[in-house]
């Protein structure tokens, strides 16, 4: 994590070097954390992130030439620069195709190009929305240079626009509204159906509780393979029950219509169980939350949640499971793996005081399988987008 002051101070020096002069300004967009809600959003569910204190920079100022580059810290050595008019799905591709769409949906508003160079310390591949942060930043920086009326939700609407019609990536809205949205010390209640949020507080510290983040290590890909295929799944399911989404379904009896006696329903079965009952796991969350409870007891909701995504949703990857299995067995509260499966991070829900017995047995776990010590870290609710200079 950087700091805001020096965060800027190393933004503004990459981009005089990389494009010469003085960005307009630089803005900030977090990475988050699902703290319950996994694959709900797409299906008009409910969702419950928080931001991380990690975030993605852009450095930005407005061209005349009528071209746009992009450049990043983070091991792009060349410019990706071509002409507004060539901005298309596609083109760019790779990393650049993010900030592009951003771009690309507001091009009418920038006939004279833009200039964009990014910095981020938001894990890449690690599930915690390294490229909602990409784009919420740039869209951010967008809205106060020639888009001043666009509020909040247009941000996430731009930033969704930018993932699933410019670089195909099918994600819902969760990444997006958390990026924008989340607020200090807060988790992010959403519902994704009507777009409406209410902060649900979340004061970890104070309980003597902590959020402990542990990256798998093992990447992932939003804009293919697993994650279209479950989201497919989640709408054919929806069609067979007579319904726009399984959020309009309560009652897990009802699903058992979908088990024809086919494979292929007993797939969609399962599926749309783990939305009914996640959706039936975030409500419990927030409840519980709101009452004033120990936050402790949420965490074998976290568990169930990873159960979840294990057995029915079959997202999970034996490294996440390893994790879940030897932080629950350390003493962790809970814990699931979270963001779009395949890999990625999962979080645990410890006391303060045994973080580093948690770490550790994590750690003990992966050098048994074999693997290089987990990337982990310690998270907190924090702000969500922003300007910083």
């Amino acid at each position: 994590m950087t700091g805001d002051q020096e965060a800027v101070d190393r933004a503004r020096h990459a981009f005089t070097d990389t494009f010469g002069g003085q960005p307009a300004g630089v803005w900030a967009a977090p990475g988050r954390v699902n703290v319950i809600g996994e694959h709900t959003d797409y299906n008009g569910g409910f969702v419950l992130p928080i931001a991380l204190p990690h975030t993605t920079r852009a450095a930005v100022t407005r061209r005349t030439d009528g071209r746009v580059a992009f450049a990043s810290l983070q091991g792009e050595d060349a410019v990706v620069e071509l002409g507004l008019d060539e901005l298309a799905p596609g083109r760019p591709d790779d990393w650049a195709g993010y900030p592009a769409g951003v771009v690309w949906a507001l091009r009418e508003r920038l006939d004279g190009g833009l200039s964009v160079l990014v910095d981020s310390d938001v894990p890449v591949g690690a599930g915690l929305s390294s490229s909602a942060a990409l784009t919420c930043s740039v869209a951010l920086a967008l809205r106060d240079l020639v888009a001043p009326e666009l509020g909040p939700a247009d941000l996430v609407e731009l930033a969704r626009r930018a993932e699933n019609d410019f670089v195909g990536a099918p994600t819902g809205i969760l990444d997006q509204s958390a990026s924008v949205l989340c607020a200090d010390g807060h988790a992010l209640f959403l519902d994704t159906r009507d777009r409406t949020s209410q902060q649900v507080p979340l004061d970890l510290r104070s309980a003597g509780l902590a959020l402990l983040v542990v990256d798998s290590g093992v990447t992932h890909e939003h804009a293919g393979g697993g994650y279209g295929d479950r989201r497919q799944e989640c709408e054919e399911a929806a069609r067979r029950l007579g319904v726009d989404f399984l959020r309009e379904v309560e009652d897990v009896d009802r699903l058992a219509a979908l088990a024809d006696g086919t494979p292929e329903g007993q797939v969609l079965m399962r599926r749309a169980r783990h939305i009914v009952t996640e959706n039936a796991r975030v409500l419990e969350v927030v409840a519980a939350l709101r009452d004033g409870d120990d936050p402790r007891r949420i965490g074998p909701i976290l568990t169930a949640g990873h159960e979840s995504l294990r057995d029915d949703f079959e997202i999970s990857v034996p490294l996440l499971d390893a994790i879940v299995e030897s932080a629950v067995g350390a003493g962790a509260h809970g814990a699931r793996m979270v963001g779009g499966g395949f890999g990625g991070s999962a979080i645990a829900l410890v006391d303060t005081g045994a973080v580093d017995a948690v770490t550790a047995a994590v750690g003990t776990r992966f050098e048994r399988e074999g693997q290089p010590a987990p990337r982990t870290f310690v998270t907190v609710p924090s702000d969500g987008a922003r300007r910083l200079a």
